[in-house]
């Protein structure tokens, strides 16, 4: 059985939903989910809420799940949080960055509940955090962009400049000059997870100032459409986005969440919940490529050869010799960045034509 609340809703009625909480509790484990955009976004959003029909499908009638969508990051988040662990929610997952500290407060007010945080870092007790290797699946990407690139230039519609995002976009150059040294990342920020309008003027601009494969760290499917209109390639972000680009598309990440969540809500129903720090990638299901499409059979082979290497663990997308933007050797030949350090990473690498927001 599942319940969707609004915003307004959560924000306004946490008292009736308390009551309501405590009635079902005993009979059925109550789980939630918060939500950066609309499950709709066919992105970021609508791939986490994939997983929560994953859990509604193992579970059955053992599960009750809500989800609250479009919550800003900030004051709003932390009022639904609160208001859905006072509803009688036994674990509450948290699904983006910026609710990290408001996930953190609540948390400590509710020592009962389970919390679950996306990407981020903090953790106590009663909450655990959970991320994935985004960044192998863009070095995949990287490799394709240089292979199919006639400009050189790829260009990369960026979120916020937080780790994950900057070491998305180096991971993509190292792809890249895998291949190609001389190629280039032009880079548009726009400060937001779901923006269609701005999305779509970034890739605009980036197609203008040459780019000719478009990868993107947003949640929308509007920089493939832009690319579709604009007959350039580009790259999926979170789901295959190949409905939106049947031409333009020639992958994507698709992130897959379903088993995470089972195993977390098992948890939870067993007694065995812990507050672990989950980050897993292609060889754990967990970062999955969509179909290679709109290349040659000689690009399609070559990615499908990097992403079983990546899977094996025999290629590293941060094995050194890795500089930064300076000419300063980061990683020594050989070498793996830790993966504190990717997890923190607050520079270019060589080649970006971009300045890190702040720096």
């Amino acid at each position: 059985m599942r319940k969707i609340l609004s915003l307004a809703v959560a924000v306004t009625a946490g008292l009736a939903l308390a009551g309501i909480g405590q009635a079902s509790a005993q009979e059925k484990l109550k789980a939630a989910w918060v939500y950066i955009g609309p499950v709709g976004d066919f992105g970021w959003t609508y791939q986490h809420d994939q997983g929560r029909k994953a859990v509604e499908a193992a579970f059955g009638d053992k599960v009750e799940t809500t989800y609250v969508e479009s919550v800003p990051e900030g004051p709003d988040a932390e009022r639904v949080i609160e208001q859905l662990a006072r509803a009688g929610n036994k674990i509450i997952f948290t699904t983006s960055f910026g609710y990290m500290e408001p996930t953190l407060k609540v948390a400590k007010r509710h020592p009962k509940v389970f919390f679950e945080h996306a990407t981020g870092y903090k953790r106590d007790k009663n909450l655990a955090t959970y991320n994935a290797k985004f960044h192998e699946g863009r070095y995949v990407l990287g490799q394709i962009a240089a292979k199919m690139s006639k400009t050189g230039t790829i260009g990369y519609i960026a979120s916020f400049p937080i780790p994950e995002v900057i070491s998305g976009i180096n991971s993509l150059m190292l792809g890249a000059q895998s291949v190609n040294p001389d190629m280039k990342i032009k880079v548009v920020w726009v400060n937001s997870w779901f923006d269609p309008a701005k999305e779509a003027d970034a890739g605009k601009a980036l197609i203008d100032q040459g780019a000719d494969v478009i990868s993107q760290h947003t949640d929308s499917p509007a920089a493939m459409q832009a690319a579709e209109a604009r007959g350039v390639k580009a790259f999926g972000q979170a789901s295959d986005m190949i409905t939106f680009g049947p031409k333009a598309q020639l992958t994507s990440i698709v992130d897959n969440w379903g088993p995470y969540y089972v195993e977390r809500v098992k948890a939870a129903m067993d007694g065995t919940w812990k507050p672990t720090d989950t980050w897993a990638g292609m060889k754990d299901g967990e970062v999955v490529m969509a179909p290679y499409t709109n290349m040659p059979d000689d690009v399609k082979a070559m990615a499908q050869a990097t992403q079983a290497k990546i899977t094996s663990g025999e290629l590293n997308p941060f094995k050194g010799p890795i500089y930064n933007q300076k000419g300063e050797l980061v990683v020594k030949e050989g070498e793996v960045l830790a993966d504190k350090d990717i997890l923190s990473m607050n520079w270019y690498v060589k080649g970006i034509d971009d300045k890190v927001p702040g720096q």
